[in-house]
């Protein structure tokens, strides 16, 4: 089974994850996740090990703030995952776009808050250490205007990574990279 991981404010039924269903169909779930960050660690810890003890082979998919938690996961559980323009040092780069307060969730317009306190929990979720850089694939795109790809490329050096020149955030044209993601998962 692959689990999509969203981004900060973001949903499982985004124009993205629902890409991806198209193509993976049954092979994927894209849940919602709650945007405290510990909350979304242990949903998602939950999810792997209920998958993991049912014999299924679980593999992630991490958009943004989802590769985060995703490099922690693969790292934690070693599974393969797919990094999509990761927010790698996720702290700096929330810093930098949001103030504390409420926060206008990009799916459906609710608000939620942000504390410093949530911000900090990130850090509990750091990787210093990629245990298997092999089971890692980082697709990411120079033109993102909310993460610097060249964090992401120094704390994934030993792992695979796919550069593209300009593109953004969302990722353009994430569709032409779905045949290498589902063969990097089948071997």
């Amino acid at each position: 089974m692959i689990i999509y991981i969203h981004g900060f404010a973001s949903s499982g039924f985004g124009h993205k994850p629902q890409e991806f269903k198209k193509y993976f169909k049954d092979e994927i779930i894209t849940p919602s996740l709650p945007n405290i960050p510990i909350l979304a660690i242990h949903t998602l810890e939950g999810l792997i090990e209920v998958l993991l003890k049912k014999g299924e082979k679980v593999s992630l998919i991490g958009s943004s703030l989802g590769g985060f938690y995703s490099l922690y996961l693969a790292n934690k559980y070693n599974l393969k995952a797919v990094l999509i323009n990761p927010a790698l040092n996720p702290k700096k780069t929330l810093n930098r776009f949001y103030s504390f307060g409420l926060i206008k969730n990009y799916f459906d317009g609710s608000k939620f808050e942000i504390t410093k306190e949530q911000l900090q929990s990130l850090e509990n979720f750091e990787v210093m250490l990629i245990q298997n850089p092999k089971n890692i694939i980082a697709l990411i795109q120079k033109g993102d205007e909310i993460i610097d790809y060249k964090e992401s490329i120094e704390i994934l050096k030993d792992c695979e990574i796919l550069l593209e020149e300009s593109g953004n955030h969302t990722f353009i044209d994430i569709n032409k990279h779905f045949l290498k993601i589902d063969d990097f998962f089948s071997n």
